[in-house]
């Protein structure tokens, strides 16, 4: 499918659905509101680390009746819980063997496979819960926005906070007006905690056993295995992960891409503003980025900074250093006409400023549903109930499509140091630095080409 017609048609789909995505599970939960009873059957593919939270948190509700993981040595507790699961390393075959019991899908991979696993999956009808960010680059999270509508799947990344009640507390203080317009919204985290800032390894080292590294590797462009690049570390890579980016901003950008519509529209711009040991193998070990954001209907302009590595906001006129922002290393500062407003990194304990502090406030109404049970289970809970009442979580792919694409925007900046690049979000194009264009999709290695969408 060419690059036109996937953007005309995206486009179509638009900012209305964007806009109201995370509101359509509005009534799923109301009074009287009765959900189906019989269990999903949910293959999990990616088991070990944040894989085995997921499959916990379907398994919680529903069935695990397939694992699929390139990594036995990495996915050996989940195994090992589940001994009569039927365990594959190659997902392909393990949807091929078990296409007729499985009705979806959790996929907890490195960035780089997400948009090829899930597709697969889609394809055959599979709705999936897709962990953050939803894709490695920005041409991907349209491709699964496309996808997503033409296999009618239900879908959600995991971005969990989107689904638990501090999100929508914070979401309702926006609406209610009290902080009056948001002109500025400032993004932070401790992120990397992982090696960045160093080139590649040289040296060739003997796989593990337990390791298919081919299939690993998937999409990428071969390399000799090395430890420097998993578990966990593939973050820092550019091949592999989307780094501090990728790990936190699904989290920390969406309670503000929620209240102020972001995703409507997308940036007009994108700008490195500093960063420190920047390679071109991984990310940066720190690094500034400012975003520029339309009028969406009758919300202004607004300036957007990301900051990572240790960087921190600056703190607001007249408010002391004493004062917490955020959760400390992690959150949200935004500031309005009227005053300002600071969160945790999913969305939790928001606060407004009051004579120089930031308190807790209760004068919001309550607009959006609050999911039932523990915390940790609200997004799966949501998910799963969502497929057997045949409507959509807030973080479907409608909704976490666009939001993916400006965030790993950001990363197309650091590879352009000292250039603005100036977006054209409808077709999907940086319009002054033609050469940033070509890192718009990926190149799949030969043999791992994505699925064509259905017409």
């Amino acid at each position: 499918m060419s690059d036109k017609k996937m953007t005309r048609r995206t486009f179509l789909m638009g900012s209305a659905a964007a806009a109201v995505a995370a509101t359509t599970v509005r009534g799923l939960y109301g009074p009287g509101r009765v959900m189906a009873n019989s269990k999903l059957n949910i293959a999990a593919i990616g088991a070990g680390g944040k894989g085995y939270t997921d499959l916990n948190g379907c398994k919680a509700s529903d069935n695990i009746v397939a694992f699929a993981d390139v990594d036995w040595h990495n996915a050996a507790k989940a195994f090992g819980e589940n001994p009569d699961v039927p365990k594959f390393k190659d997902f392909r075959k393990m949807l091929d063997k078990h296409h007729k019991e499985i009705d979806a899908c959790t996929v907890t991979t490195p960035d780089h496979m997400h948009t090829y696993i899930a597709a697969h999956c889609m394809e055959q009808g599979k709705h999936v819960y897709v962990q953050k960010p939803l894709t490695w680059c920005v041409g991907e999270a349209r491709y699964m926005r496309e996808m997503a509508a033409a296999t009618k799947t239900i879908t959600q990344m995991g971005n969990q906070g989107h689904a638990q009640d501090g999100t929508r507390q914070f979401v309702e203080i926006i609406e209610s007006g009290v902080i009056g317009d948001v002109k500025e919204v400032h993004l932070w985290t401790n992120r990397p905690v992982w090696p960045q800032g160093i080139d590649a390894p040289k040296e060739k080292m003997p796989t593990p056993k337990d390791l298919d590294w081919n299939l690993w590797l998937g999409v990428a462009n071969k390399r000799a295995y090395n430890p420097a690049y998993m578990p966990f570390k593939w973050r820092g890579w550019r091949d592999f992960g989307a780094g501090a980016l990728g790990d936190m901003a699904c989290h920390i950008a969406d309670p503000a891409n929620w209240a102020l519509q972001l995703s409507t529209v997308g940036p007009t711009s994108v700008e490195l503003i500093s960063q420190e040991g920047n390679t071109k193998d991984s990310f940066p070990k720190k690094a500034v980025l400012k975003y520029e954001f339309p009028a969406r209907g009758s919300q202004p302009p607004i300036t957007l900074f990301w900051y990572d590595g240790g960087n921190m906001p600056p703190y607001p006129a007249g408010v002391p250093a004493t004062e917490k922002l955020g959760e400390g290393d992690n959150g949200t500062l935004m500031i309005g006409t009227k005053g300002a407003i600071t969160c945790d990194t999913y969305g939790d304990n928001p606060r407004i400023l009051q004579d120089n502090k930031f308190v807790p406030y209760s004068g919001a109404p309550e607009k959006y549903p609050r999911i039932p049970g523990e915390q940790w289970l609200q997004p799966y809970r949501e998910w799963t109930d969502c497929i057997k009442a045949k409507t959509k979580p807030g973080s479907n792919f409608d909704y976490s499509g666009p939001m993916t694409e400006w965030i790993v925007m950001g990363n197309l900046s650091i590879r352009f140091p000292g250039q603005k690049l100036l977006w054209d979000a409808k077709a999907m194009k940086v319009v002054n630095v033609p050469e940033a264009n070509e890192f718009i999709h990926r190149k799949n290695r030969k043999g791992w080409a994505l699925p064509k969408i259905p017409s």
